[in-house]
């Protein structure tokens, strides 16, 4: 780490010798308003920048020299400006107008935006403020457009197939997320905050209220407070424009799904200082299994307020209502094997209580401008999700199949206060740019869950057969668990707390060498914290984390990156061994090349190697203890490749490729299972995704579209043990998905036909801990099956 320190020094001193200058400007439209997302260029040259929020945009390090600015949109007209660049002198240029007024020009950027499924740049939520060409990290955006044509509804509905290597398993429906990647579940993060507070958690995010997802591949645990090395997505909520708009939908389809929504935005002040954003949404949504049913109703309101032209405040708040029913009965038992039993099988009995989620989350945002290069942004949050419910598993498993269903409760309740503030700037010694980033993260997690309380549907006299499943009344009823008592006072007795406190510092320079050609980043943070779960003592633990990045543009839209990071993770539970429980450590090495090409598309082509150790799993020997074991060192190797974007005028298309391998190599002394070169469950060797959009531009299928999908995922694995048949194994999935639309000016007609050759999807896991009456040993297989052939269709209406 010194050397590059070392070697950092020496280039700045030299470069100091070289003197360049800038160029800074304004864009305004015809009505005084600022012109964002404007681009400006040299022409003849690689380089250029974008209008901000203010209108306002500066070209760096450019050697002495009369230069053309192009300024340019789409749908407008080009206009060019001549400028003479100084050494160490900043050029600035007059006031640009363009023709078009505020709301024509936000017409104007969201048509060209919906022709593409790319973005340049990131949230600021995630801190960073090169391009994503630039940044020495494989991150994939999935954009609005997307999410629109694909009818994506929910964070755990399909949304997925647009980042490389991604894969959900043990789902419980539409009630988690639970995505895998690169060999481990990836933390879910909202608005730039960690929102996991559980194994369990949050809840999916209605799309009603999200603008888009940042997937962030490989190490995380530096730009956002605590994090998996095998990496995170970061949900951004939507937030004002400034443009009084409004967009109206409502779909229908199978199995009951009838969903509306409304998203309003505008000012509540004529000098566009105080602004508003409303999302509502409510969805009934039945299910291809009898008995289930999820019904979601979303309100997410958003002000946002210039104090001043350097400062600005924004609140928000988010709601989630979920009425869902037993979310246990999305599991189908069978000691035949998987995919034993049809689609639609299910052991839910009529009339069982269901599950009821109430899911806040609040805001408040404060972003201050200290001049031209820096800017300093605090926020906190609170998330306080409450849950009512119940879930359902064999309590046991007879010799012949049959099993006792048995109903439990779980009943939770989560609260987290998070606070960042942090600052970005620049700073130019000689020709040498330095981005500055240094922040602080603060965050207190409580969970607490109740599931102590069980009941037996059945009797051992007259267990549910599978082969001849009765959904009518149990023989002993339905449960009535005991809520008079506090939740806390049941939770601790069922072993169901759980905290955790950290305070995290980081600091980030990122070195520009030869106008940008070279980029090198050096990083590092260092966290304290205390956590405690399931009845054990606080632990304790504090680490630094250093990060080195290297990214070098080969050409102007050519650029290969090197990356090697370190991650640290929390993680809670009781040590079978009664030893100390120790947080996560892993390293990551990763190298890739990232294209932008003409036309509007980009891909992304990564390698990396993940080192995990310490990591907890359940007790082999008594799996049901609530005790574990660290298993040792696990490494997860592979290779990805993303593309998307316009390949042709009219033509969307969004591929990737993903081959994971992820092994245990090795494991602590007593640990008998998993063994070492075991395959670690939950992913699979080979992810293909693909989805295009074509619209028609001319002729008598002028604005008609068609959309087509397909996933294909091979050589998976179980997502908790392998079976010990070969024979009875996961077999390969695909998937395959289309559909038709008509999009005029401000209607669009959505018709999609999800699942079109009507194959068995599923994932499982085989449960060799179960037991029969007596205590021996009963294994099952598990699994959960996806919807066979449906379809949904939706009129959405911009005014």
């Amino acid at each position: 780490m010194k050397y590059f320190l070392l070697v950092c020094l020496f280039m700045s001193g030299v470069s100091a010798v070289a003197q360049v200058g800038s160029i800074r400007g304004t864009v305004k439209t015809s009505d005084g308003a600022p012109a964002e997302f404007v681009s400006v260029g040299l022409k003849g040259t690689r380089k250029g920048a974008q209008s901000n929020s203010k209108g306002e945009f500066e070209i760096r390090n450019l050697q002495p020299g009369a230069y053309t600015v192009v300024i340019s949109n789409i749908g407008l007209e080009t206009k060019e400006i001549e400028a003479q660049v100084n050494a160490g002198e900043v050029t600035t240029l007059p006031l640009i107008t363009l023709q078009e007024n505020a709301r024509e020009l936000n017409q104007i950027v969201i048509q060209g935006a919906g022709e593409k499924y790319t973005t340049d740049r990131v949230s600021s939520s995630l801190r960073l403020a090169s391009s994503l060409l630039e940044t020495p990290q494989n991150i994939q955006v999935v954009t609005t457009e997307m999410l629109k044509d694909q009818q994506v509804i929910s964070m755990s509905d399909g949304l997925i197939r647009n980042v490389s290597g991604a894969v959900r398993q043990e789902h419980w429906g539409d009630m988690y997320a639970n995505i895998v990647a690169r060999g481990s579940q990836i933390q879910a993060f909202r608005n730039g905050f960690n929102v996991v507070n559980s194994y369990w958690g949050p809840l999916t995010e209605d799309m009603s209220f999200v603008d888009h997802i940042e997937f962030v591949k490989g190490p995380a645990g530096f730009m956002l407070s605590g994090g998996d090395p095998s990496g995170l997505y970061n949900v951004v909520t939507k937030k004002p424009t400034g443009v009084t708009k409004g967009e109206a939908s409502i779909t229908t389809g199978s199995f009951g799904l009838l969903r509306t929504t409304l998203d309003l935005d505008g000012k509540l002040r004529t000098d566009g200082k105080l602004l508003y954003r409303l999302n509502l949404s409510a969805q009934n949504k039945d299910s291809y299994r009898a008995n289930e049913y999820n019904d979601r109703y979303v309100v997410a309101p958003v002000i946002a307020y210039d104090l001043d032209d350097k400062t600005k405040l924004t609140l928000e708040y988010n709601y989630q209502r979920a009425n869902m029913s037993n979310v246990g009965s999305f599991y189908i038992f069978s000691q035949q094997g998987f995919a034993a039993f049809p689609a639609d099988y299910t052991t839910l009995p009529a009339g069982t209580p269901g599950t009821k989620i109430d899911d806040h989350s609040f805001y408040v945002n404060l972003q201050h401008s200290l001049n031209d290069d820096w800017k300093i942004t605090g926020q906190v949050s609170k998330f306080i999700y409450q849950q009512v419910g119940h879930s359902m598993w064999p309590s046991v498993v007879n010799q012949d199949g049959t099993f006792v269903r048995n109903i439990g409760i779980w009943d939770a309740y989560s609260n987290m206060t998070m606070a960042q503030v942090f600052v970005n700037g620049e700073v130019q010694t000689g020709a040498v740019r330095h981005r500055i980033l240094s922040g602080l993260d603060i965050a207190g997690k409580d969970y607490m869950a109740d599931w102590g309380q069980s009941h037996d549907l059945d009797t051992p006299d007259k267990p549910f057969d599978p082969a001849n499943p009765d959904l009518g009344m149990p023989a002993t009823g339905y449960p009535k668990f005991d809520r008079e008592t506090p939740l806390e006072e049941r939770a601790q007795a069922a072993g169901g707390l759980q905290d955790q406190r950290y305070t995290s510092v980081y600091l980030q320079d990122e070195l520009s060498f030869i106008e940008n050609r070279i980029r090198f980043t050096v990083a590092g943070r260092y966290t304290q914290l205390q956590q405690s779960a399931w009845g054990a003592a606080p632990d304790k633990a504090k680490h630094f984390t250093p990060r080195v990045g290297l990214s070098a543009s080969l050409t102007s839209q050519l650029a290969a990156y090197a990356l090697y990071d370190q991650a640290f993770i929390p993680q809670t539970g009781i040590m079978a061994n009664g030893g100390k429980v120790q947080p996560i450590t892993g390293n990551n090495m990763e190298l890739g090349l990232k294209k932008d090409w003409q036309g509007g598309w980009n891909t992304t082509l990564s390698v990396y190697r993940i080192l995990k150790n310490n990591e907890l799993v359940a007790d082999p020997t008594d799996p049901t203890s609530g005790r574990s074991i660290e298993m040792g060192r696990k490494r997860a190797q592979g290779v990805e490749f993303d593309l998307r974007g316009t390949i042709v005028p009219g033509l969307n298309l969004v591929a990737n490729y993903a081959y994971t391998d992820s092994r245990v190599i090795e494991v602590a002394d007593g640990v008998t299972y998993p063994e070492e070169g075991s395959i670690v469950p939950g992913f699979a060797k080979h992810t293909i995704n693909a989805w295009l959009n074509y619209k028609f531009r001319n002729g008598v299928l002028k604005d008609i579209g068609l959309s087509a999908g397909v996933t294909y995922l091979g050589d998976r694995a179980t997502y908790w043990e392998a079976s010990p048949d070969p024979d009875k194994e996961l077999e390969n999935y695909l998937k395959v998905d289309g559909g038709l639309f008509w999009e005029k000016e401000k209607l669009k007609v959505t018709l999609n036909v999800f699942n079109l050759l009507d194959e068995y999807l599923y994932s499982g896991s085989y449960e060799s801990w179960m037991t029969d009456a007596d205590g021996n040993p009963s294994p099952m297989y598990s699994y959960q099956a996806e919807a066979p052939r449906n379809a949904r269709f939706s009129i959405t209406y911009k005014f």
